[in-house]
């Protein structure tokens, strides 16, 4: 209830009150020892490597303008004084280069695309990774637009846009595309997942994999965008099945009606 009266309200207004609702979250963390590594500060550990025809350096990866993924930026940057910073808001913090829909920038011999997918947040970008030697899978880090079997609140959004970029721009990279998500709630939303199609067999397998996973301390993490498109009801508001459940005829309105169902459902 509480996104769905967010949502009404004008813009400017929304955005502020989420943006508080995020600085609350980090505040929270600041004391929460099991959450103290969440404080601004980047989310990964940097390693050095050396190779014989390569000196490699690992950073963490950042991106949207939310505390949770861009919190670390600034350290990073006195780090390492020079990094460029990709992102598509100016919100981000120490930001170097602005990117849009489409734009391109090379890591090494691999190929990033960016692919802009506001709803989340207004300036919300995945980037596709591609490398030109056979045999690597493309992947593609979705950020708050995609999670395995879900998808991310409209904050900033509407479900015209949430559309767009789960059906008219995700769904159609290439299936064996290896979906990298910035949160992990796969049981949470595969059981969304089965309440919405309870015959999808897909669902099914996909929530005693990832139960068997969980079980044995390893991630679900990544999926596939053919995977997605078999068991995401975000992913398949074109079908019938999901369109029946949200007593839609326009798959749009379905992607807004199972929205908001999700967002109130336990």
């Amino acid at each position: 209830m509480l996104a769905r009266f967010v949502n009404s309200m004008p813009t400017g207004l929304s955005n502020w009150i989420t943006k508080l609702y995020f600085q609350g979250k980090l505040l929270k963390s600041y004391h929460s020892p099991a959450l103290v590594r969440n404080r601004r500060e980047a989310h990964s550990l940097q390693a050095h490597y050396h190779y014989k025809t390569m000196d490699v350096k690992i950073l963490p990866a950042l991106q949207d303008n939310y505390m949770d993924h861009a919190g670390g930026n600034e350290e990073l940057m006195k780090l390492h004084p020079g990094l460029t910073v990709y992102g598509g808001d100016v919100r981000i913090g120490a930001l170097t280069s602005k990117v849009e829909h489409n734009t391109t920038f090379n890591v090494g011999n691999m190929t990033v695309q960016c692919l802009f997918t506001p709803c989340h947040t207004s300036g919300h970008i995945c980037y596709f990774v591609t490398t030109p030697e056979e045999g690597n899978d493309p992947i593609v880090f979705t950020g708050d637009t995609l999670f395995l079997g879900g998808c991310g609140r409209f904050f900033e959004g509407t479900a015209e846009q949430m559309y767009k970029a789960l059906i008219t721009i995700l769904s159609t990279l290439p299936d064996h595309t290896k979906v990298f998500c910035g949160h992990e709630y796969t049981l949470q939303n595969l059981k969304f997942a089965a309440h919405v199609e309870p015959e999808n067999e897909d669902v099914k397998k996909k929530i005693s994999w990832s139960v068997e996973r969980r079980d044995v301390g390893q991630p679900t993490v990544p999926s596939t965008i053919l995977e997605e498109k078999q068991y995401n009801p975000f992913m398949r508001v074109t079908q019938h099945a999901v369109m029946k459940h949200a007593h839609k005829l326009d798959a749009v309105e379905t992607m807004k009606a199972i929205r908001l169902e999700k967002d109130n459902f336990k």
